[in-house]
């Protein structure tokens, strides 16, 4: 019988250039940004107007989105609880190991879900699942919804969709809630600046 894929005989191979310097070299701490909301919420929005803005400050980063990652990694993956949980898994972690500042864009709806993601990395690393919470009404993001999302999972033709027919688990606490301002959503720009500024104050735009 074969062992070529026992784990016992897997072994991990250290590579002589490390975080640290990687860290060095880019000016910057790799970290994972976790951004988490209802569909529709404006969670891309955020993200990518924040790559863009840590972009014009010379910093590195990519962007996580949820849906991209299903046209690929997880073109496998659908709405059930388990795929939720293996989506993103600890790709985001390798991005920060890389000394990449990486942007998570997922509804990620269960608690315990985000709680494991953030195990991943250490305490320092994680702008966490909790940090960054798009608390949009359900009534707002099903009406922006341009997909018609929410109408196929209203009519059933979707099952398992967040906000309708499974639980979304808002964080019990968090670092930043990004919310309407009375009653008008703040513009990318603004939430992009809200949270550079999270960053800035904490020293990750800098190595």
């Amino acid at each position: 019988m074969s062992t070529v894929g026992n784990p016992a005989n897997i072994f991990w191979h250290e590579n002589p250039v490390g975080k640290a310097e990687r860290e060095k070299l880019l000016n910057q701490h790799g970290c994972v940004v976790w951004i988490t909301g209802l569909s529709g919420s404006g969670k891309s929005t955020l993200a990518c107007s924040l790559g863009r803005e840590l972009q014009s400050r010379g910093k590195l980063s990519y962007v996580l989105d949820g849906d991209n990652l299903r046209h690929g990694l997880n073109k496998n993956l659908w709405f059930s609880p388990e795929s939720r949980t293996e989506n993103i898994r600890e790709v985001a972690k390798l991005f920060a190991n890389a000394g990449l500042i990486c942007i998570a864009s997922l509804i990620s709806p269960y608690r315990k879900d985000g709680d494991a993601y953030r195990a991943l990395l250490p305490d320092k690393k994680f702008i966490g699942r909790v940090s960054f919470f798009m608390n949009m009404p359900l009534q707002l993001c099903e009406g922006r919804n341009p997909r018609g999302l929410y109408k196929l999972a209203r009519v059933g033709k979707i099952k398992g969709f967040t906000g309708i027919d499974d639980p979304y688990e808002p964080p019990l606490s968090c670092e930043i809630e990004i919310q309407l301002k009375d009653g008008v959503v703040p513009t990318p720009n603004e939430m992009a600046g809200q949270v550079v500024s999270y960053m800035e104050d904490r020293g990750f735009l800098e190595a």
